[in-house]
């Protein structure tokens, strides 16, 4: 349909649609950039999700979850620390992003346990 102005309304709708997306898709790729900038190495690929009508809604970026390393809490307890930092790190995290770092938090206080636990046994043997 041509409006008396000369505007196609098809037009419109695609620029508005376009717009809709354009913007959807920064905020997205904003909020998964955050997370894949502080987890550096242990992070992965940003990935869109789009609807069916091609409009983004959503993100991830896979992670690198700490292993409990009893042997070395330490280095658990530092790979907990930048998972939480990776989780946090969007100005608005998301359930998910909670969630997240609810789970490293419990890897790394298992880890500290390991961690106190094997220096009090050597405050015994001194």
């Amino acid at each position: 349909m041509i409006s008396a102005l000369g505007f196609n309304s098809n037009n419109i709708y695609r620029q508005q649609k376009n717009e809709i997306i354009d913007q959807r898709y920064k905020e997205i790729y904003a909020h998964e950039k955050a997370h894949k900038n502080a987890a550096g190495s242990l992070g992965g690929s940003i990935v869109i999700e789009k609807d069916t009508n091609g409009i983004p809604v959503g993100g991830h970026v896979d992670i690198k979850m700490p292993v409990l390393d009893k042997d070395n809490p330490e280095r658990t307890i530092q790979h907990a620390d930048t998972v939480i930092k990776a989780a946090m790190a969007p100005n608005s995290p998301s359930s998910q992003d909670y969630k997240v770092a609810s789970e490293a938090e419990a890897i790394k206080n298992k880890a500290k346990n390991i961690k106190n636990q094997s220096g009090q046994r050597l405050n015994l043997l001194a």
